[in-house]
């Protein structure tokens, strides 16, 4: 027996004895990691939040088995946060609209979560009305059953069931009240209560769990109360992708005792927390980059190709590399190398081969 199968199965409970240390030292290190932002310049900021966004929006797809190009997701998302960014590529409709959805959630978290808010996400995340090879309903609750599958066909297992398509309308309409109206319910623990009560409805024929996070990542927000994100919980959550599927699964066979689930949640919430650190330290060591080289006198090209390596570059970079991604002759590829090699910024790699490969020549980024 599900838990959504119990009478008034939504008047959770949990043992706030065992949150509290843990709650405490979260919200700690919301404040920390805000108060470290804002001692940092606008512009910093700027950076920090778009490095953010750009990792939440792709980890909270990579969850689900869809990987999105990251050039396309930080272009789209600097685009419509009106950042000025140099290297900026075209972004497909399918980036755009998931990128709206994120940035509807975490820049307007004061407006209230209406159907129609999530009618909208839902056709952001799904415009062509498929889901892979299958037609779906969109932007509207499902009307059919829903179940949690995994495993190959013919051997499927059954890890849930949702409720009926003919409650989800009265369920949902349930969960919006409680959302929107104000609470004695820390902000944080509502976070973590809204993701769960959602994915338990799983309201839709697809995109339950991106949307669940948009909706934690709104809370979250609100929590901090500031549209500024300068953690991902969609990272962390990839990172723990089985206990998290595990924590949801032994949670909705329960007796209505969310312990088990915000205690994971915190936990999950706090290395968020601390990993952001990482974020932070990438931002500066770019910062302290472009502080020492602004008089370096480089081309739009380099600058591009530059940022790509201070923003990890994926493999090793070549002179054909660098053609191909500048949309350069070889020649021309070749020309902004050298030069760069002669201003100290590049180097060629130590290790040889058949190909001569280069990496930055900055001590601090490496």
């Amino acid at each position: 027996m599900y838990l959504h199968q119990k009478e008034n199965w939504t008047n959770f409970k949990w043992n706030s004895d065992k949150l509290v240390a843990l709650l405490g030292n979260v919200r700690h290190l919301q404040g920390r990691l805000l108060g470290q932002m804002e001692s940092l310049g606008f512009h910093l900021q700027e950076e920090a939040v778009l490095t953010t966004l750009t990792l939440d929006v792709l980890k909270s797809s990579e969850i689900e088995g869809e990987l999105l190009n990251k050039e396309q997701v930080r272009s789209s998302i600097a685009r419509r946060l009106g950042l000025e960014v140099s290297g900026l590529v075209d972004s497909s409709r399918n980036i755009d609209s998931v990128v709206e959805m994120m940035l509807d959630a975490t820049q307007r978290y004061t407006l209230p979560l209406t159907d129609e808010r999530l009618f909208g996400w839902h056709a952001a995340l799904f415009p062509a009305g498929h889901s892979g090879m299958y037609k779906i309903e969109v932007a509207k609750y499902r009307s059919g059953e829903m179940q949690v599958v995994s495993g190959p066909m013919g051997k499927e297992k059954v890890h849930y069931e949702a409720p009926k398509g003919k409650f989800v309308k009265a369920e949902m309409a349930g969960l919006l009240q409680w959302f929107n109206n104000g609470s004695q319910t820390d902000p944080v623990i509502k976070a973590a209560i809204a993701h769960f009560w959602f994915v338990t409805i799983h309201p839709f024929d697809d995109g339950n769990g991106r949307i669940a996070r948009a909706i934690a990542d709104m809370q979250l927000a609100r929590s901090d109360g500031s549209p500024q994100r300068f953690y991902s919980m969609s990272s962390q959550i990839l990172a723990e992708r089985k206990k998290y599927y595990d924590i949801l699964e032994k949670t909705q066979r329960s007796d209505g005792d969310l312990t088990l689930w915000l205690e994971w949640f915190l936990s999950c919430l706090e290395r968020a927390l601390l990993n952001s650190e990482e974020v932070l330290k990438a931002v500066l060591v770019k910062a302290k980059f472009w502080e020492q080289h602004q008089q370096a006198g480089l081309n739009d090209r380099q600058r591009l190709m530059i940022n790509k390596l201070l923003d990890g570059f994926d493999g090793k970079l070549t002179s054909s590399k660098w053609g191909k991604m500048t949309k350069t002759s070889p020649d021309t590829a070749l020309r902004d190398i050298q030069d760069l090699i002669s201003k100290g910024i590049l180097r060629k790699e130590a290790q040889g081969g058949r190909s001569t490969n280069y990496e930055l020549n900055v001590p601090f980024a490496q």
